[in-house]
C-alpha cells in the first residue's frame, strides 16, 4: 500500500490514497500504520480523496488511537498539499468535505503554503457539547486532583478546551491534558490548549490532542484558542498562534469564521508492507503504545 507522509509544524500525518485502500482500514491497522515503533510513525492517518456530493474533495481523517477526527487543521493543509502534489489542484481555492463540515483551501508558493477558511466557531455548549445547561462555555471552573482550572469551550467542528491562567509549558500539557481530555462534561472527549496571551496580536499554547496526545502543533487547537482569547477581549481579530512547532496566521471575522494559513511539507513516500498490516498481534502493543494511552 503506497503512502505519503508529510508534516505541518512538526505534526505529521500519512495520506494513503483512497484507492489504494477500497477495503478500508481497520481501527487496529490505523494503530499499527501510525505506530512510531511497529509502523511508519505518525500523528494521524488522512485518508483520501474521496467523492462528495457538496464538495470538490472528501477526507477521512483518522488519529493514532484508531478514532476518527471531525476536523484537523493541519491535516487539512497536508491534504491540500497532497493535491497539488499530485496534480488534482493548482493555486485555485477548491473545497474539502470533513466530518466536521466544508472547508474551502487554497495553496500558495508551490504548495508549500496553505490557506484554509475552517469554518465558524461557536461557543455553545450544545454544539461543542459540554454538559450541563444551554450556555456559552467562557471562564467556568473544573477542579483535578484539588487543583482548580479556569477554562472555556469551543467547536470548530471538533471539540476544544481553552485553559486559561496556567503556565505554558509542555509539562503542563502532559501532566493535565490527558485528565482534561476524558473529563466527564465532555461526552465526546476533548482536544486540550493552554493558553498565554502574549499581547493583542499573539498567543502561545501547549496542546493535548484528543486521541493523540501531546504535539507541536495543531491547526484547529489554533483557531479556537485564537476565537476564545478574541471573544474575551484579549486579542484582536488577526492573531499570531505560536506553539512549539511553529506559528499558525489566525484571522478572525465578526461571526467567529476562522481563516487559517500555515506551512505543510512532504517528509517521505514509499510502501507499506502487507505484514505491517497484520492484525493478529496488534492488540499486543496497543496498550503499551504512547499514542493509544493518550
Amino acid at each position: 500500500m503506497r503512502f505519503v507522509k508529510y508534516q505541518a509544524l512538526g505534526n505529521d500525518y500519512i495520506v494513503l490514497d483512497s484507492s489504494d485502500a477500497t477495503g478500508g482500514l481497520t481501527a487496529e491497522q490505523i494503530r499499527r500504520i501510525c505506530h512510531r515503533n511497529y509502523g511508519v510513525g505518525a500523528d494521524g492517518l488522512l485518508l483520501g480523496p474521496l467523492s462528495s456530493p457538496t464538495a470538490d474533495f472528501a477526507l477521512r481523517i483518522f488519529n493514532p488511537d484508531g478514532g476518527e477526527a471531525e476536523k484537523s487543521g493541519n491535516g487539512l493543509r497536508i491534504f491540500a498539499r497532497y493535491l497539488y502534489d499530485k496534480g488534482l489542484v493548482r493555486e485555485a481555492a477548491f473545497t474539502v468535505s470533513t466530518k466536521g463540515g466544508v472547508v474551502r483551501a487554497q495553496v500558495h508558493e508551490a504548495g508549500k503554503s496553505v490557506t484554509v477558511e475552517m469554518g465558524r466557531v461557536s461557543f455553545d455548549s450544545r454544539a461543542i457539547p459540554v454538559s450541563g445547561p444551554p450556555r456559552e462555555v467562557l471562564n467556568e471552573t473544573l477542579a483535578l486532583r484539588g487543583e482548580p482550572f479556569t477554562f472555556c469551550t469551543a467547536t470548530i467542528g471538533n471539540p476544544h478546551c481553552v485553559v486559561l491562567n496556567r503556565d505554558v509549558t509542555p509539562g503542563e500539557a502532559k501532566r493535565w491534558g490527558p485528565l482534561i481530555e476524558v473529563e466527564p462534561r465532555f461526552p465526546n472527549r476533548t482536544n486540550v490548549q493552554f493558553l498565554k496571551v502574549l499581547d493583542r496580536g499573539s498567543i502561545r499554547i501547549e496542546i493535548w490532542e484528543r486521541g493523540a496526545g501531546y504535539t507541536l502543533a495543531s491547526g484547529s487547537s489554533s483557531c479556537t484558542a485564537a476565537a476564545v482569547a478574541h471573544r474575551l477581549g484579549l486579542c484582536g481579530p488577526r492573531v499570531d498562534v505560536r506553539m512549539p512547532g511553529g506559528v499558525i496566521q489566525i484571522e478572525i471575522s465578526p461571526d467567529y469564521a476562522v481563516t487559517m494559513k500555515g506551512p505543510a511539507a512532504k517528509v517521505c513516500e514509499g510502501d507499506i508492507s502487507d505484514e505491517t498490516l497484520w492484525t493478529a498481534r496488534a492488540q499486543e502493543f496497543a496498550a503499551d503504545s504512547p499514542h493509544c494511552a493518550r
